[in-house]
C-alpha cells in the first residue's frame, strides 16, 4: 500500500512491509505480523529488531511473549529529522577531511589507491592495514590534532594502536599541536614514542608509514581515509620531516 513511499523515508523493503503490517493488524505477536508482511519467519526478528533501533517500533512482553507495535505514524517525521542530522554530521566529516585530500591531490597526479573506512570498527580496521607490513625499526610518523571533542575516544584508540606497534618493535614520530603536550594521553605513552609540538594547527590526524598514508577525521563516527601511494607517501613524510626541525619537545 505505501511501501514505495516508506522505502523512499530510508527503510528497506522487509522494514517497509512489516511496520505497514504493524499499521494495519496493530499490537501483535510474531505470527500475525509474519502473515500480514509476508516476511520469512527467520527473518521477521532481525526486521524487528532494526525498527526498534530505528524508534519505528516498540514492544512489550506479556507472560513471555513479546507483542510489538509500530509507533503513532507522526513519528516518521523524527525518524526523518534524525537521518537529515546523520547527513549533516557526514557533510561536516567530510568538511574535515577535504583540506587533506586537496592537499594530497596536489602533492601528486599519480593514481590513488585509497580506501575509505567509517565507525571505530572501521578505522581499527585501516589502522591493521597500515601496520600489516611493518617490520621491526621501521617509523611511524604521525601528525595529532588534540581536540577536546574526541580526546577520550582517542585516547583508548591510540593506546591499542601503540600495543600493536610494540608488537612489532616499530617506533614512531608525532608532530601534535601544544596544546596537547602534557594530556592525559601523553602519560601513557611507550619509551619509543618522540613527540614534538608546534604553536600552530597541525593538518589533522595522519599516519604515514611505508607507502602508506592514513588520515581520520574524529567525530561521532570517525571516518578513516587510507592511501597507499609512494608518491603521497614520500610527500607527506618530506613535510613531515621539515616541520620536526622546526617542532619543539
Amino acid at each position: 500500500m505505501f511501501e514505495r513511499e516508506l522505502q523512499q523515508f530510508g527503510l528497506t523493503d522487509g522494514e517497509a512491509k512489516v511496520y505497514e503490517a504493524l499499521i494495519v493488524i496493530g499490537a501483535s505477536k510474531v505470527g500475525p505480523i509474519v502473515k500480514k508482511s509476508g516476511i520469512a519467519y527467520s527473518n521477521i526478528y532481525e526486521v524487528l529488531q532494526r525498527l526498534t533501533e530505528k524508534g519505528l517500533v516498540s514492544f512489550i512482553t506479556r507472560e513471555k511473549t513479546k507483542i510489538f507495535q509500530a509507533v503513532e505514524p507522526s513519528r516518521l517525521q523524527e525518524f526523518l529529522d534524525k537521518k537529515e542530522e546523520e547527513i549533516e554530521r557526514s557533510k561536516k566529516a567530510l568538511t574535515n577531511i577535504l583540506p587533506s585530500l586537496e592537499n594530497i591531490k596536489a602533492l601528486t597526479g599519480s593514481k590513488l589507491d585509497a580506501e575509505v573506512f567509517v565507525g571505530m570498527k572501521g578505522i581499527t580496521t585501516a589502522y591493521k592495514i597500515l601496520l600489516k607490513d611493518a617490520k621491526k625499526e621501521d617509523i611511524d610518523l604521525y601528525f595529532y590534532m588534540s581536540s577536546p571533542k574526541y580526546i577520550e575516544p582517542a585516547t583508548i584508540f591510540y593506546g591499542k594502536t601503540w600495543t600493536w606497534m610494540s608488537k612489532i618493535e616499530i617506533k614512531a614520530l608525532g608532530i601534535a599541536n601544544r596544546e596537547h603536550k602534557g594530556a592525559e594521553m601523553t602519560k601513557n605513552y611507550p619509551s619509543w614514542v618522540d613527540e614534538r609540538y608546534v604553536n600552530y594547527p597541525v593538518p589533522g590526524n595522519i599516519d604515514i608509514l611505508n607507502d602508506k598514508v592514513l588520515i581520520i577525521s574524529w567525530s561521532d563516527k570517525p571516518i578513516g581515509i587510507l592511501i597507499q601511494s609512494k608518491d603521497v607517501a614520500d610527500n607527506f613524510r618530506n613535510y613531515f620531516y621539515a616541520t620536526w626541525k622546526i617542532a619543539k619537545p
